[in-house]
């Protein structure tokens, strides 16, 4: 059995005149929550979008459960929940699980398991309009988890919510991983770092740190995730203003032209 669900070398993705990734590589392993953390503009959807085969890239490998990203026959093993809820709104819970379903080819029965596995049972027949965001968002977790996907991409699936809300769902993407699914989840809550397994810190479309949660703390010499991000940040501008001291001047200037 493979360790590594995710195997990532040298990806380079080019946006405009401005390269998002310049040679990246990193790996995820096999049945852990791994969090994906950085400010917005980091380059953390455009990695999902590339994890899930549908970012055009310039350059490198991408395989996802041992084959390229994208394939044929990743299409039931790899499910990819985008930004807010991507379901319809004017139909009831029970409906929208039972309409994708049907397109995967899955079966009632499936809508009606994974509506009892994300805890919407007793709001089957309410439509999605009237539900909370957290709730709407459940109904985009459970579309995810229809076919029992070996890996589940979920894109800043708690932006917006309240703190209740936002520990209610990482509460669940404990238990599905718990179950043998592997999550990686996006955000930019550097308080959700402490209820991942493991940590890829990105700036700047790089990955600034790979670690864990309490590595984290105790390499930055901090309690507080955000603090210890902030440490990261400093520490990562230093050495890149070092290493290359033309760099950041020449992109200044590119800015102000």
């Amino acid at each position: 059995m493979m360790n590594n669900v995710v195997a990532i070398e040298g990806l380079r993705v080019r946006r405009g005149r401005h390269d998002v990734f310049d040679g990246l590589s990193l790996t995820i392993p096999r049945g852990e929550v791994t969090g994906l953390l950085g400010p917005s503009g980091c380059g953390k959807t455009t990695l999902m979008r590339s994890i899930v085969g549908v970012q055009r890239v310039r350059s490198g490998s991408v395989q996802v459960l041992g084959e390229p990203a994208g394939s044929a026959s990743l299409r039931r093993r790899v499910a990819y929940g985008t930004q807010g809820a991507a379901v319809y709104a004017d139909l009831t819970v029970r409906q929208n699980l039972r309409y994708f379903a049907a397109v995967l080819g899955v079966g009632r029965a499936e809508a009606d398991r994974v509506m009892e596995q994300v805890g919407l049972s007793p709001y089957a027949g309410q439509e999605v309009a009237a539900l909370s965001g957290g709730q709407a968002n459940r109904v985009s977790l459970g579309v995810a988890l229809l076919g029992s996907p070996e890996l589940v991409v979920l894109d800043e699936p708690t932006v917006g919510l309240d703190p209740v809300l936002r520990a209610e769902l990482w509460d669940l993407f404990r238990r599905i991983a718990e179950a043998g699914t592997t999550m990686v989840v996006s955000s930019h809550v550097m308080d959700e770092a402490l209820r991942c397994d493991r940590l890829l810190l990105m700036r700047e479309g790089r990955i600034v740190s790979d670690t864990t949660p309490a590595e984290l703390l105790a390499d930055t010499g901090t309690t507080d995730p955000e603090q210890a991000f902030l440490v990261l940040i400093a520490r990562d501008a230093a050495e890149e203003a070092a290493a290359h001291p033309h760099t950041r001047r020449e992109r200044r200037e590119e800015v102000d032209s």
